[in-house]
């Protein structure tokens, strides 16, 4: 079978660049073995006032600091962080976006969480997402899986018993499903989203939704859909963060064939102001994301 290695060496990708994605996979190991350890909540909340799992930030801790160490990457941006991380020592000019452990509520019940990764060149954590040279996420299940993109294609790898990353599938388009996941209390849904949930669930769609972004996103890759969470009452802003969470799988969703929006735009094409930029996603198949966009235009 392939290894990563050998898919990264086969498309030719830069060798800091390899260097960097196989650093950052290997690092599913020790935070997976970590979560034992790091079952409970810490007393302290993140930036958007959220409680952390002492995991969230012990991942975070643990990614930053293996990547200030390798001095590939110039800037990081985490989910945990309250400001960008700058490098001064680096000596390459990558940039990772990230949120260390995506769904880390759900850990306590054992059900899967991630880590979702994006790498941009020029330095600079800040940038669109179509700019993205890279995306990945490591989603811990019942088996340790990395779904990666180097602006060819995605392809999925598994984690054997020897550490080593194995491809399981190239080229992997999402295809036009009906299963939906989407997150805000129903009672403050806007009018043009709970217009867009009634209009598939009369077509067929089927609720698929378990709280981690990126382990519901998973579903849709493979089996087609769409995921939400949308502006809600008092949030018109959405919750999910735009440069942590929405532009690297929207990346990989486009890489697919699928697409993300918040309801109006391309979210890859919008140029994020600050780190914790917020913003109502949209992600999946092209279907989906044209029919959420025709309603929203309908209540305009």
């Amino acid at each position: 079978m392939t290894t990563l290695r050998q898919y990264l060496d086969k498309n030719r990708c830069a060798d800091d660049l390899k260097k960097l994605i196989e650093l950052i996979a290997q690092q599913a190991i020790p935070i997976r073995q970590a979560f034992i350890a790091n079952q409970n909540y810490a007393d302290t909340e993140n930036i958007y006032g959220e409680q952390q799992a002492a995991l969230d930030k012990w991942a975070d801790i643990h990614i930053i600091n293996v990547l200030r160490d390798s001095k590939l990457v110039a800037e990081i941006a985490s989910e945990e962080q309250p400001d960008i991380v700058k490098i001064p020592e680096a000596t390459s000019d990558y940039a990772v976006v990230m949120d260390p452990l995506d769904g880390s509520s759900l850990i306590q019940v054992n059900l899967c969480v991630g880590t979702i990764i994006g790498i941009y060149e020029n330095g600079s954590a800040l940038q669109k997402g179509k700019d993205l040279t890279a995306a990945m996420y490591m989603l811990y299940g019942p088996m340790t899986v990395l779904t990666l993109t180097i602006r060819k294609g995605v392809c999925i790898f598994a984690l054997n018993e020897e550490g080593e990353y194995l491809l399981m599938e190239e080229g992997v388009k999402m295809p036009e499903g009906n299963l939906y996941g989407t997150g805000g209390l129903k009672p403050d849904w806007l009018d043009y989203h709970a217009e867009f949930i009634r209009r598939i669930e009369n077509e067929g769609s089927k609720l698929r939704y378990s709280g981690s972004f990126v382990a519901d996103f998973h579903q849709i890759l493979k089996y087609g859909g769409i995921y939400c969470y949308p502006a809600v009452k008092g949030k018109e802003k959405g919750k999910l963060r735009l440069v942590f969470e929405a532009n690297p799988l929207g990346f990989i969703a486009e890489q697919a064939g699928g697409a993300i929006t918040d309801g109006k735009r391309n979210l890859l094409e919008v140029k994020p102001d600050t780190p914790d930029q917020k913003t109502p996603v949209y992600v999946g198949s092209r279907g989906m994301i044209d029919k959420i966009q025709e309603i929203v235009l309908e209540y305009s």
